[in-house]
C-alpha cells in the first residue's frame, strides 16, 4: 500500500505563506506516482489545488491559486511540496496530498483519479 504522510501545517496570518509538505512511502516509491493536493474547507467539497507529475515536468494548479502557489517535488528525498502566498480567510481547510498511479505524463484535477490519500494537514488562515 502506497502511504502519504503531510506536515506543515497551523495558524497563519492573512497575507502570509502556507508551507506544506508530504512524503511518500518509500515502498510506494514516489517517482511512481503523480501527486496532488486538495484541501476541504468546513462544511464544503474537497477542493483541487495543484498536481505534478512523477518526473515533477508537468504541473496543473486551480484557478483560484494560480499565481500564488507552487508545487514542486523532490523524488530523492521522496517528499512533495506546496506553496502557497498571499493567504486568505477563504484559504483555512485541511490540506490533502494523494497519489495517482495510472498516470504517467499527465496530471489531473478530478479527486476520482487519486488512488491514495493522506490523513490531511490543517491550515487556518487568521484574519
Amino acid at each position: 500500500q502506497v502511504q502519504l504522510v503531510e506536515s506543515g501545517g497551523g495558524l497563519v496570518q492573512a497575507g502570509g505563506t502556507l508551507n506544506v509538505s508530504c512524503v511518500v512511502s518509500l515502498r510506494a516509491r514516489a517517482s511512481s506516482y503523480a501527486v496532488g493536493w486538495f484541501r476541504q474547507a468546513p462544511g464544503k467539497e474537497y477542493e483541487f489545488v495543484a498536481a505534478i507529475s512523477r518526473n515533477g515536468r508537468n504541473k496543473l494548479y486551480a484557478e483560484s491559486v494560480k499565481g500564488r502557489a507552487t508545487i514542486s517535488r523532490d523524488n530523492s528525498k521522496s517528499t512533495v511540496y506546496l506553496q502557497m502566498s498571499s493567504l486568505k480567510p477563504e484559504d483555512t481547510a485541511i490540506y490533502y496530498c494523494a497519489a495517482d498511479e495510472r498516470n504517467i505524463l499527465v496530471v489531473v484535477s478530478s479527486r476520482e483519479a487519486y488512488d491514495y490519500w493522506g490523513q490531511g494537514t490543517q491550515v487556518t488562515v487568521s484574519s
